[in-house]
């Protein structure tokens, strides 16, 4: 047995159902989409089998990007999880032949609940169909299977169907990709955009921070403690009066002095960058690598310039940005 040659025409069989079903695509695909677009209620994907599990996916899609679903196996429908349809919703039923004892039996009972009905099949005059209010065919040569038994190109063509579906609902309802992200949130995107420095940074106990009065043993004690490398420099007011990190220290053991006979302000860099707490995490990120000599560590502020907390590079890259 050619293996590779075997693969290859499960794949070109399957890619053929996908061509022809874009060509059958016409006004009742419309029409569903503006259906289910205009759902008060929730879009309930039913079925069983295989093509059961192709609706779970495809409510899955619908309720990442904006329009609100569920999966509604149709077996346990009929006893009793029917419960979750009204007459605002939208059922979408998927099934190759349109006869499945359960999709056939629980269609009728949806249709006394008052929602509409949307069939995906392959069968135009099948008992599903003819109980829906829409049929979207999705035509069918022969399954990928070498026996045409084990659903393959229908299963593709249906889901292709529920991508093609969900992706114009998208754009339809103009998701945008901050809209993405509140969906997404533990994802990367969802990081980049909901985010900020204030979500992330070491404040209160954990923030290392020191009055430009002290001295330099009790500077170094707290950036020490911290595990920051770094230490605000503040007056009373808790103002930001300059910057002490490892590098300085370095700078200033290298100059030859007596670091514990200087004072704070001798070591610290006067003008250091700093960032605020509701801007972007992904901002600091940014800011910190982009520059001509890279930084680790920045102080973070409030709008009243007060300092606030110290967001490290670590931090930001344990978070997944």
């Amino acid at each position: 047995m050619d293996l590779l040659k075997e693969l290859r025409r499960v794949i070109d069989l399957e890619a053929k159902t996908i061509v022809q079903l874009s060509e059958t695509i016409g006004p009742s695909f419309e029409e569903a989409v503006r259906l289910l677009a205009a759902c008060s209620g929730r879009v309930i994907l039913t079925g069983v089998g295989k093509s059961g599990l192709i609706a779970q996916k495809i409510a899955a899609t619908l309720v990442s990007t904006g329009t609100p679903a569920i999966f509604l196996h149709a077996a346990e429908g009929m006893h009793g999880d029917i419960g979750i349809v009204t007459k605002d919703d939208v059922v979408v039923a998927i099934g190759k032949s349109g006869e499945s004892e359960e999709l056939v039996t629980i269609l009728p009972f949806v249709r006394r609940l008052g929602a509409h009905i949307i069939s995906i099949t392959a069968k135009t005059d099948s008992t599903m169909a003819r109980i829906s209010d829409l049929v979207l065919i999705t035509p069918i040569e022969e399954e990928a299977c070498p026996l045409n038994m084990a659903p393959t190109s229908s299963t593709t063509a249906a889901l292709v169907l529920g991508d093609a579906i969900a992706m114009t609902l998208m754009k339809l309802r103009n998701f945008q990709p901050n809209d993405f992200a509140l969906y997404h949130p533990g994802g990367q995107l969802g990081k980049r955009l909901l985010l900020t420095v204030g979500d992330i940074m070491r404040s209160g106990g954990d923030n290392s921070v020191i009055l430009i009065t002290c001295d330099v043993r009790s500077m170094l004690c707290e950036i020490t403690s911290k595990h920051a490398g770094a230490v605000s420099v503040v007056d009373e007011q808790n103002r930001l009066l300059g910057f002490v990190t490892d590098f300085d220290i370095r700078r200033a053991l290298e100059d030859g002095g007596d670091i514990f006979a200087m004072t704070i302000q001798e070591i610290m860099n006067e003008k250091p960058s700093s960032i605020y707490e509701d801007d972007m995490a992904i901002t600091a990120l940014e800011f910190m690598e982009r520059r001509e000599r890279p930084i680790s560590v920045l102080p973070v502020l409030n709008r009243q310039d007060r300092v606030v907390g110290m967001i490290h590079l670590h931090d930001l890259v344990a978070k997944g940005l």
